[in-house]
């Protein structure tokens, strides 16, 4: 077992309370359960116990209390009696006896099998396991977590290694214990472990240390090419760069690499939870589709960690978070972690303008966008994660990622511009983010803070041009980054090879720009742009398309059709089953296949180009 712990330690303001001590067992994380024991100190009479519901970076009450199970309470060798709050139920209460100096609970939780969504996702293998603390710690309620220390302990099954942000105490076989830290650094620091896991320094020599820890389904699958750690080692070079300081006493990327666990990314302030296909790092399709992911999660320990809005750094997690800034926390981390992609050699320059093209025309195609100005989809961030995908262009989802991004990216080229190319986002990045790097801390902010760190950088009239862009509605996407940065969004025929790497990594068709139709690769309708030829046609998302112009379905087959209909002007048949009901529609179509991409615009400086150029 290899043992990776940060070289110092700060530790948050703590109570003089004794400590709350949790034992996890992971030695059946191969079976999807977690077995957990917790001393919480306590005196006589009534005690209210809360399990984390809102968790941090997911922006929502995602808490999984529901897969908390067999609960047991016991104080001076008594079980005792315990019920659920009726109305706030991720509370537990129970009388402590008289006498009692604390309270013993053990409890299992399950993992679900494959599944989607965020840390309550699949988080374990036979080969591996993701462990979020959230998920096996309850606390007393109306405490800060910044005043409730724990001592915590980990078993993991025979054999593995691990890899966390955790200061370790000590370890003895498979059983490691952490040093004492608040409950706000216990649920921001998981642990990965694994058959499999390997890790690589990222920043040899160099302080703070940077670490990526891999676990993988498969041993090959977690021996990541020399020349991908030397991007990510790059990476960190580019961070500090962009930034100029670090707020953390050590960075660990933790990598699970698996076909069964949830796929997202989850940020930490001194680690970052990653979860990509297993063979994404080794195979150059799965990685050119998922460079990107480290970096943004990477840029979340500066933006949404170091520097967090005040209404997102809650006391605890049972207060209600407001998102209202999530088109900073994730739009600039967005942009940044964008950036950060081909400065650090993880995709070429041609991948970023051709995803850039994606994002600005699928944004640009969006009808929800007439009647829902960007600010609703970050306050309503905790309904949208989880909104269906059927009539996404007219709902709108998390836009303030892709949109938000392409708000700070024109934010970025005008402060070139009126610089004269002496200052740039980057200049704000340093002014917002960086400092002296004394360590882990957290500072919240405001929209005026903002406003006021853009003006110190470069005099203008942010407050208007935020204003107009979030808070107003508007018929098309704010394309003026792009095109004030030396390029145009265009449309061509041909079928971008990076487009064509995502349909086939993801199973998708994608031909929303001339049919309007989004699908699965087995035909099911995902999304149906309103207005659009399929749409005019009557044709409806979650359907499934069976056959084009009396063909079987494939999307080499409706292709075809779509550039058929170009020269003969005849509408393209789709046949439909709805439900159990078949339909044919007639959809025209007369644009042939249309597909997004970046053309240069001479008549202007390519400030793009420098953009996303190396700075290290």
């Amino acid at each position: 077992m290899t043992r990776f712990l940060a070289l110092t330690f700060t530790a948050l303001s703590l109570s003089a309370q004794p400590p709350l001590k949790l034992q996890v067992d992971a030695t059946d994380a191969p079976r999807r359960i977690l077995h957990a024991k917790l001393t919480i100190p306590a005196t006589g009479g009534p005690l209210r116990l809360a399990y984390p519901k809102w968790i941090p970076g997911e922006h929502a009450p995602t808490g999984p209390v529901t897969d908390l199970v067999n609960l047991r309470i016991t104080a001076v060798s008594k079980v005792l009696p315990w019920k659920r709050d009726p109305v706030e139920m991720y509370t537990i209460i129970v009388d402590v006896p008289t006498g009692a100096t604390s309270i013993d609970l053990s409890y299992d939780f399950i993992t679900p099998p494959e599944t989607g969504g965020f840390s309550s996702g699949s988080s374990t293998t036979t080969e591996l396991a993701l462990l979020s603390w959230n998920q096996v710690m309850l606390y007393p309620e109306g405490k800060k977590t910044d005043d409730i220390k724990i001592e915590a302990s980990l078993r993991v099954p025979a054999g593995w290694k691990y890899g966390t942000a955790l200061p370790i105490a000590r370890e003895s076989g498979d059983n490691i214990e952490f040093k004492p830290v608040s409950a706000t650094t216990m649920v921001d620091s998981p642990v990965i472990a694994g058959r499999h896991l390997r890790t690589f320094d990222l920043s040899p020599g160099s302080n703070p240390p940077h670490y990526l820890h891999v676990s993988a389904d498969s041993r090959e699958a977690a021996a990541l090419p020399d020349s991908l750690i030397a991007s990510y080692r790059k990476l960190v070079k580019e961070t500090g760069v962009l930034f100029g300081a670090r707020h953390y006493n050590s960075y660990h990327f933790l990598l699970t690499l698996s076909d069964h666990v949830a796929h997202f990314g989850l940020e930490h302030h001194e680690s970052s939870d990653n979860r990509l296909p297993e063979n994404s790092q080794i195979d150059p399709d799965g990685l050119r589709v998922s460079a990107g992911l480290l970096p943004h999660e990477m840029s979340h320990s500066w933006n949404g960690k170091y520097r967090r809005p005040t209404g997102l750094a809650t006391s605890d997690y049972q207060q209600p978070m407001q998102g209202e800034l999530l088109w900073v926390y994730e739009g600039l981390t967005t942009y940044l972690g964008d950036i950060l992609t081909p400065r650090s050699g993880l995709i070429t320059p041609a991948d970023f303008r051709q995803r850039l093209a994606m994002d600005a025309a699928n944004l640009d195609s969006s009808v929800g966008r007439q009647w829902r100005p960007l600010a609703d989809t970050a306050v309503a961030a905790q309904l949208l994660y989880s909104a269906r995908g059927d009539q996404a262009n007219l709902r709108r989802g998390v836009d303030f990622y892709p949109e938000g991004s392409l708000i700070w990216l024109e934010a970025d080229v005008r402060i070139r511009q009126m610089s004269g190319g002496k200052k740039s986002l980057d200049d704000f990045c340093k002014a917002f983010h960086g400092g002296r790097g004394n360590g882990v801390e957290m500072k919240t902010y405001t929209l005026d803070d903002i406003v006021s760190t853009l003006n110190q950088v470069q005099a203008y009239d942010w407050r208007k041009f935020l204003d107009d862009k979030i808070y107003t509605t508007a018929p098309k996407a704010p394309l003026g980054g792009i095109e004030q940065s030396g390029w145009k969004l265009v449309f061509k025929e041909a079928l971008p090879e990076l487009q064509r790497t995502i349909e086939e990594q993801r199973k998708s068709v994608d031909v929303r720009h001339s049919l309007g139709l989004e699908l699965k690769d087995d035909g099911v309708i995902k999304d149906v742009i309103s207005g659009s030829p399929a749409g005019l046609a009557g044709v409806s998302a979650s359907a499934k398309l069976i056959a084009v112009n009396g063909r079987q379905f494939s999307a080499k087959v409706l292709r075809a059709a779509i550039r058929a209909a170009k020269t003969s002007g005849e509408p393209i048949e789709l046949l439909v089953k709805d439900g159990e009901y078949y339909r044919t529609h007639r959809a025209n179509c007369a644009t042939g296949e249309r597909y997004p991409a970046l053309e240069r615009d001479e008549t202007k400086p390519d400030l793009l180009t420098s953009i996303i150029g190396p700075k290290s």
